[in-house]
């Protein structure tokens, strides 16, 4: 369940927000923004909602490329698989608000700006560039071998790190090829197109798989790359 919490106030994917946020610091967050529509990166989304329901202050508000929301509105917040939040607990005072954002054009969340950029994966999928002035990071999303952010990212100046998925060991390659994910092999092949010396923080690992994918990255001996864990804080 992927997760990512920046300054307290902007969520990018919501695969376990109620899960480990007390209500105190889930009330303060401001907004979400996906990489894609897949369960693991929105599952506790509609719980969230719920949750900050006649909290008085603006709506949470859900940012995502057109394809993204799409699917969110079509899926989700359909009065079927959950409340339509946009109408709760009125029409004028909604508890969510659906942002559409446009593929690689900056926008301001907060205190950060966000770029989506496409990666390669089973649905329209986007990783982000994660940035404030003088400091930068990337966030894969899920992904196979992809190019347009590996460009985006040796252009970004002044970045701090890169957050790449890996999902299968070696010995599921076809697994992972099936369902566009990473593997170790497949991340060291991606090392290539990053910008060097940048430090390499995997997440996204399948917990079948994790005691494996263990050994093989650090099989690699490639220092850069670290395996990341759960609830985990950076400063960059």
């Amino acid at each position: 369940m992927t997760t990512f919490l920046i300054d307290g106030e902007t969520a990018l994917d919501a695969g376990s927000l109620t899960e480990t946020l007390p209500l105190g610091a889930q009330r303060r967050i401001r907004r979400v923004t996906l990489t894609h529509a897949h369960f693991d990166h929105l599952a506790s989304l509609p719980f969230l909602v719920a949750n900050l329901a006649g909290r008085g202050s603006e709506p949470l508000e859900v940012a995502a490329p057109a394809p993204v929301i799409a699917a969110i509105r079509k899926h989700v917040f359909n009065d079927l698989t959950w409340p339509d939040f946009t109408k709760l607990p009125s029409p004028a005072k909604p508890t969510l608000r659906f942002r559409t954002i446009s593929e690689s054009r900056p926008y301001r969340a907060g205190s950060v700006t966000l770029t989506p950029v496409p990666v390669k994966h089973l649905i329209p999928g986007f990783g982000y560039i994660v940035s404030k002035p003088g400091r930068a990071v990337v966030f894969s999303g899920d992904t196979c071998p992809t190019e347009r952010i590996w460009q985006v990212a040796r252009r970004t100046r002044n970045l701090k790190a890169i957050f790449l998925e890996v999902s299968f060991s070696d010995s599921q390659a076809e697994l992972a090829r099936d369902s566009c994910h990473m593997t170790p092999s497949l991340v060291a092949e991606e090392l290539e197109k990053m910008p060097a010396k940048v430090p390499v923080y995997l997440y996204h690992m399948k917990p079948p798989s994790l005691a494996r994918i263990r050994r093989e990255i650090a099989a690699l001996r490639e220092p850069r790359l670290k395996l990341l864990e759960s609830e985990r804080s950076f400063r960059f």
